[in-house]
Parts: structure tokens; C-alpha cells; sequence
């Protein structure tokens, strides 16, 4: 049951903003999480402004509503052990501590197994976007959430496997959890350029900004996913995004820069902070009528929450199948060259009956604890 609560509560940091993911898109999710050369003018804010002035000739105005994506790496199945952990604690407490001892062995392995646990990660968000793309000046308006939740058993030591012993553990043990959300709004412009025979593209998004920072530490005995909200601290900021793209045939090459001005927000006891800090990434792609392949780096690092060693730093390598228009296949790699996320397995299928209703799907796995998945819903006229 708590496993279903959890993705509940995901989705409640971003629900309310009608907003959209940090990338919830299921055509770049299912090539691997590119999309800084590759992504079309409706998902272009997403990734790099500059591509809203890149489009169809029959394209007039596209809408996206909505995108959504989701990722669980849990890779020492801490959700399920708290869980049971707190149902043999309960079984423990109703007794009035009469229990028979191989329930009360069973409740010191099971924080014996917490103990030694990575801690659990969550990400996801919600997106929505509206585009008109103009030979004058392409604009697309959009507005997106994320929101990224980690959750750490801080687990007291071993002294025996008494029922007194047992209880002094899980009643001095807790779970530490940290979260951010993170909402914007946005208008992508762009325009193409020729200059001594190349084609550019250069854009520029300058959005609102609304963040928030979770913390709550509660006994392993009480945790509560539900509980995440009493410690919310909030801070909104103006920001910018800017990117360029050089365009020859079916090839590109391109740069984005998301969050041109560096914010941090804290939590309510002042302990930790998250950094949003500017992003950097360099593209190459090949955009063909059958064939697209991307390869994205990022040339500066994620720091994150302050302390928690969760810096995330990508190389991305994504390809296309295109079926006349009417169907896609996608495959992708990602690598995390911080090691904090496990290298990942991308896959993805798109559906566009007569170019003009999109539906996306895709998946990432890497192993059986890091799973993810997204879907957009997209309409081209």
C-alpha cells in the first residue's frame, strides 16, 4: 500500500502548479533523455530554446497536453522493508511486547537490512506547451514541474536481540527524508538566421520560477510518506534560458544553457539546501526523414541537496526508427559519469496516425531497483 501512497505523493508536489517535468518527454526519455539537437519546436523549451524556430513547412501550431514522467531507483528495496518492518512493529506494540521472539529477531533484520540501505530516490513531474511557430519569430509557451525526493534510514546499533533491546533500536531509529519541487513558467522565441551559407537558430526563454524544499525526520516506527509537508519552505525567482543551433542538411549541432543565473533555497532547519545550478549541454545530431541520432553531454555538473553526495553529471546517446511519419522506434543509453544514478536502458514507442495526433510512450531500466516511464499526449496542425 505505501508503495502506491509514495507515488501519490510525487505526484502532489506537482499536481497543483499544472506544471511539467525536469525533461517529461517520451520521444527524448525513450533516445536515451536527448533532445538538445533533436526535439521538435512543441518540446523545444524542454531542451533548447532555439529549436522553436525549427519546424515543418506544413506546421502552423502544435499543443502538448500533457507530458508526464516518472522514476523510482529504490535498489535495496527500502520501501518494502519499512513497510513490513512497521507492520511487525505494529503485530509487536497490539501484543503489549508478548510477541514470540522470532518476531522480535525478525523486526532486528529487517534493521539490520535498513542499515546498510542506499537511499531511496524519486523523480517526476508534469508538462504542458503550446507552440506557433513563425519565419518572423517562433514562440511557444510552456509550464513545467519536477519534483525529486530522496529518502535515507538512519538505523541505530545492534545490542542483542532482547524485545527490550529491540525496541530501545527501531524507537531511536528514523528515516530522513529530503525533498524538492520546482515549478516554471515560460515563453521560448527563436528564429533562424543564414549567415555565409549556414543556417543557425538561436533562442531565448526567459520564465518564473516557483521552488520548494521538503524535510522530515520521523521514527522508522511513525514514518509517514503523507507527512512530507509540514516542513515546506518556499522561494520564487525570475531566471533565463538561452541556445543555439547550426542546422546543415539532416545534420546539427547545438548548445543549451538552462538556468542562466544560480539559486539555492534551504530547508526549514537551515540543514541542507538544493542547488539549481546553470546547466550546460552540447549536442550533435543527425535529423533524417527515416533516421534521427543524438548524442547530448553535459558539460557541468547537478549539484543538488548539499552534502548528500547525489551530484549528477550525463552523457546521452539516442536513435530513431521513423515508419513514413505514422510510427517510431526508440532506443537510448545514459551514463552518469558522477556515478550517482546507474547507467540506464532507454526504449520507447511513438504512434502519429496522419502527423497530427502524437502518442509517446517510453521506459528506462537499469537493473530491477531503477526503473522509469513517460507519455505524452501531442497534437500537430
Amino acid at each position: 500500500m505505501k508503495h502506491y501512497r509514495l507515488m501519490v505523493v510525487v505526484c502532489s508536489f506537482v499536481a497543483p502548479v499544472e506544471a511539467a517535468s525536469w525533461v517529461a518527454d517520451a520521444r527524448g526519455n525513450g533516445m536515451g533523455n536527448t533532445g538538445v539537437t533533436t526535439a521538435d519546436f512543441l518540446l523545444a523549451p524542454f531542451y533548447n530554446p532555439a529549436l522553436t524556430a525549427v519546424y515543418r513547412d506544413h506546421d502552423d501550431f502544435g499543443l502538448l497536453l500533457p507530458s508526464v514522467n516518472l522514476n523510482v531507483r529504490d535498489e535495496d528495496d527500502t520501501i518494502s522493508i519499512v513497510d513490513d518492518l512497521q507492520d511487525e512493529i505494529d503485530r509487536y506494540e497490539a501484543s503489549g511486547g508478548s510477541v514470540d521472539s522470532a518476531t522480535i529477531a525478525q523486526m532486528n533484520r529487517y534493521l539490520d537490512e535498513l542499515s546498510d540501505n542506499a537511499p531511496l530516490s524519486v523523480s517526476g513531474g508534469i508538462g504542458v506547451a503550446m507552440a506557433i511557430p513563425h519565419q518572423t519569430l517562433a514562440m511557444n509557451v510552456y509550464a513545467r514541474g519536477y519534483v525529486e525526493l530522496f529518502a535515507e534510514p538512519k538505523i541505530a546499533a545492534n545490542t542483542g536481540n532482547s524485545a527490550a533491546a529491540v525496541q530501545s533500536r527501531y524507537e531511536a531509529s528514523s528515516v530522513d527524508l529530503l525533498a524538492f519541487g520546482y515549478t516554471e513558467l515560460g515563453v521560448a522565441f527563436a528564429k533562424k538566421y543564414e549567415f555565409l551559407q549556414q543556417q543557425f537558430s538561436f533562442g531565448i526563454t526567459p520564465k518564473y520560477q516557483w521552488m520548494r524544499t521538503y524535510r522530515q525526520i520521523a521514527s522508522v516506527k511513525d514514518f509517514d510518506w503523507d507527512d512530507y509537508d509540514k516542513s515546506e519552505v518556499n522561494k520564487n525567482a525570475l531566471n533565463l534560458d538561452i541556445g543555439a543551433v547550426w542546422l546543415k542538411d539532416v545534420y546539427r549541432v547545438g548548445i543549451s544553457v538552462k538556468d542562466l543565473f544560480n539559486h539555492s533555497i534551504e530547508t526549514f532547519d537551515g540543514q541542507n539546501h538544493y542547488q539549481l545550478d546553470t546547466q550546460v549541454t552540447v549536442s550533435a545530431g543527425y535529423v533524417g526523414e527515416f533516421l534521427s541520432v543524438a548524442v547530448d553531454v553535459d558539460m557541468t555538473k547537478q549539484e543538488r541537496f548539499t552534502g548528500k553526495n547525489d551530484d549528477t553529471q550525463f552523457v546521452r546517446f539516442g536513435i530513431e526508427g521513423n515508419a513514413w511519419g505514422w510510427g517510431q522506434l526508440r532506443a537510448g543509453y545514459e551514463i552518469d559519469t558522477e556515478n550517482t544514478v546507474d547507467d540506464a536502458i532507454t526504449f520507447g514507442l511513438g504512434i502519429s496516425p496522419g502527423d497530427a495526433v502524437s502518442l509517446d510512450i517510453a521506459g528506462s531500466y537499469a537493473g530491477e531497483h531503477q526503473l522509469g516511464g513517460s507519455a505524452n499526449l501531442a497534437f500537430t496542425f
